[in-house]
């Protein structure tokens, strides 16, 4: 089942425009999307393919951890996880029609 997973990371600092564009820049490939400009966090929205929410989490950490170093951000800890599946999203949007 894919997962559209956000995360974000607090630290001690405000992250400038040029450290969120790189980490948009790693997380492309997974259909995501990143914030966090002029705060002391920052953050992404990732699409991850896996059983089970957690496992969805577990998956998504990992490639956040990979994308943050590679953008050459601080490793600063994960504060917040939330998960949508797929099925939950439609389930929202036939709700609302």
């Amino acid at each position: 089942m894919r997962y559209s997973v956000s995360l974000v990371a607090e630290g001690d600092r405000e992250v400038t425009l040029d450290e969120v564009v790189a980490l948009a820049d790693e997380v492309a490939t997974m259909q995501g999307i990143a914030s966090g400009v002029g705060a002391t966090s920052y953050g992404v929205q990732i699409v991850v393919e896996a059983p089970t929410s957690d496992e969805a989490v577990d998956a998504a950490l990992a490639a956040f951890a990979t994308a943050a170093e590679q953008a050459g951000l601080p490793p600063w800890p994960v504060t917040r996880a939330e998960t949508i599946s797929e099925e939950d999203d439609l389930a929202d949007l036939e709700d609302e029609a």
